[in-house]
């Protein structure tokens, strides 16, 4: 660490006490001190990237400082103090590093990509804007509870240029939510320097923009960090509203080491280097009498010393040793998925509308902490209609329209999971995931898996052809995310199952999305049990019998394929609804094509892609010995959904399966 002859940062350290003070050096001297030796131990090759933060250690530390220990933390990966100021054990916060078995992911991911909800962390994603509408979803909590906490989540003026930090600020301010945006202004974006990043002058001018007040800070002088965290967050206690930070600072090194500084302008960096986080602040507390050589030398010594037992320990610690068994194990949480039984036979007629309707109403009632979002839910009851009635029996604070905005309410959703609530969302139309896809498939789907933290969220969406809806409120979407390891899936066709498998989906504390079709909302109706009851998820339901053919298929595919048998009565069939699609039932699959010889795999989605080439593949693998005829797949063409009734007619594979299921019959 540079020695400065002369203070280059002003202090003002107002009621600080020396023992503060003293407190506050060594808490930002451990990170640089950790930065310093990660860096000779990548140069040795003994850990295999870092983000330094190195110029950055006063904002993080400053936060982490400023707030209660039980007020929640999303950091960036240049927040190493974030980590330190909760007092994670060095030992294992370097196994993380090295990809031990003993570290916070085991081995699953690197660096900061992890939290620790007993030191209330949650850690970032590479994708760099996501977990600010997780902050908003714990902010929410907090503000339902009334516990006066607040949130904190960092992000880079390189971040702030993501959709995702527009949703997550709008949703908000809209919903007054007790959150700090610390934006961490160093300058670059990887190599693209802020002029190519932003127009704006600053980043505090965008609060007025979201309605919200915009403080901008000296990010090297750790007083000022702190005592501005500690003011806004009183002020947020006393009135529940969001708050953009900015932190004003230099990114010293490379984004990580590898990509260097070689575009960095000619002597820009000895000018910050007299800026120096670390130094002057060693200085100011020198020359107030604070500190002495003899106290920094001690410290400095003593904290070596801790870094260097901590790195002895996560040597000794055991490597991580493959077990595909357990990688399974580990993608979502243990739950008893035993189905609840209605308790009594009472039953009435519903559509499947109704019976949604009934269920999400009955986990309502059943569970105090369940809050449900999506676009018009609530005076409006959703444009399905789902929900009418809810705001009334519920309250608006359960019952929550939401800005059009799908990323920043499926990541709230993730927040509102991390503090103990359950969430269901409603994507309008299935279509409309596409602008939530990164935080359903890389921070829902893989977070378990990443550092055992469930995420207990549902993700309602209604799907599907066949109402002249064109090409973006038609599309089958769920094979986009059967491939996603880390979800579970559920299609109901029939009302009874669409009640009993949203209601598992709600019980159960993994992330679940059902697919709902919108042309069987109203066009079916059966009897269906009154109570509140469950269906298992992952099992396929055999809805006819037959030796000739299997029939595998799921949603608007049951109701053509029962169509098909109808008028063709001298077919015998099994026919397998399978219900669920993640986790597929395999043995009722397997069971019936070895007693069969021949299956047929019928669903709405296209035919490259979708779903039905997996099963195809697993049938030909596992029960090629057992065929008479080879696998048949009937699908949609291969083209997006079109909005005329006979173009739209042509696409879907309805009128097509009849003339397969009798071809293959016949084979």
């Amino acid at each position: 660490m540079e020695t400065l002859e002369k203070l280059k940062l002003k202090y003002n350290r107002d009621s600080l006490s020396d023992n503060e003070l003293k407190s506050f050096y060594e808490s930002i001297l451990l990170p640089r001190l950790i930065e310093e030796k990660m860096l000779i131990l990548l140069r040795q090759g003994k850990i295999s990237k870092w983000f330094s933060g190195i110029g950055q250690e006063a904002i993080s530390m400053g936060v982490g400082l400023a707030l209660d220990q039980d007020e929640f933390m999303l950091p960036m990966h240049r927040n190493l103090g974030v980590f330190t100021s909760r007092n994670l054990p060095l030992d294992r916060l370097f196994m993380q590093f090295q990809g031990k078995e003993n570290g916070y992911t085991k081995g699953h991911d690197r660096s900061f990509h992890f939290g620790s909800k007993a030191d209330h962390i949650v850690g970032m994603i590479s994708h760099l804007g996501p977990q600010l509408s997780i902050a908003d979803g714990i902010a929410l909590a907090n503000k339902l509870e009334k516990n006066k906490k607040i949130t904190v989540a960092f992000t880079g003026d390189g971040g702030a240029s993501e959709g995702d930090f527009h949703e997550a600020l709008n949703v908000a301010a809209v919903w007054d939510l007790p959150v700090i945006f610390i934006i961490e202004n160093n300058q670059w974006g990887l190599s693209t320097p802020s002029n190519e990043q932003f127009k704006c002058k600053q980043f505090i001018d965008k609060g007025i923009g979201y309605g919200m007040e915009a403080i901008q800070v000296d990010g090297n002088n750790i007083i000022d960090v702190y005592e501005t965290i500690r003011k806004v967050k009183n002020s947020i206690a006393k009135k529940p509203r969001p708050f953009i930070v900015e932190c004003m600072t230099y990114r010293m090194r490379g984004h990580e080491e590898a990509s260097g500084t070689k575009y960095y302008p000619e002597g820009i960096q000895d000018k910050w280097a007299l800026k120096d986080p670390v130094a002057n602040f060693e200085l100011f507390l020198k020359n107030e009498g604070v500190i002495d050589d003899a106290f920094i030398q001690k410290a400095t010594a003593t904290i070596k010393k801790q870094i260097n037992d901590g790195l002895d320990i996560a040597y000794a610690s055991p490597e991580i040793q493959a077990d595909a068994q357990r990688e399974y194990d580990l993608l979502f949480a243990d739950f008893d998925n035993k189905p609840i039984a209605p308790s009594s036979d009472e039953k009435t007629e519903k559509r499947l509308i109704d019976a949604l309707s009934d269920g999400l109403r009955q986990s309502m009632e059943k569970h105090d902490k369940l809050i449900i979002m999506g676009q018009d839910i609530a005076e409006y009851g959703g444009v399905f209609k789902i929900t009418e009635g809810f705001l009334e029996q519920f309250g608006k604070e359960r019952v929550r329209n939401t800005p059009i905005c799908e990323s920043a309410i499926v990541g709230a959703a993730l927040g509102l999971s991390i503090k103990g609530y359950k969430a269901v969302m409603e994507m309008q139309f299935s279509d409309f995931v596409t602008v939530g896809f990164n935080q359903i498939v890389n921070n829902l789907a893989k977070l378990h898996y990443r550092w055992q933290e469930n995420a207990d969220v549902v993700i309602r969406m209604p799907t599907g052809a066949g109402v002249g809806a064109g090409p973006f409120h038609s599309q089958s979407t769920e094979a986009w995310f059967t491939h996603t390891p880390g979800l579970k899936i559920v299609y109901p066709a029939f009302p009874g199952d669409a009640k009993g498998l949203l209601a598992a989906a709600i019980e159960d504390p993994n992330p679940v999305m059902v697919f709902e079709h919108k042309a069987l909302y109203r066009s079916i109706k059966e009897e269906v049990n009154d109570d509140y009851y469950t269906i298992e998820i992952g099992k396929a339901n055999l809805l006819k019998e037959g030796s000739q053919v299997t029939i595998i298929t799921y949603g608007m595919g049951v109701h053509w394929a029962l169509e098909a048998l109808t008028e063709n009565p001298e077919i015998e069939a099994d026919l397998i609804d399978l219900r669920t699609l993640a986790p597929l039932d395999k043995e009722a699959i397997l069971t019936s094509v070895k007693k069969t010889g021949r299956a047929i795999i019928l669903h709405e989605d296209c035919l490259t892609g979708g779903i039905g080439g997996d099963i195809s593949a697993m049938i030909s693998e596992e029960c090629f010995e057992y065929l008479d005829a080879p696998v048949v797949r009937s699908a949609s063409l291969d083209t997006p959904i079109p909005f005329a009734t006979a173009l739209e007619k042509d696409f879907l594979p309805k009128d097509r399966f009849k003339g397969q299921l009798a071809s293959l019959v016949n084979y």
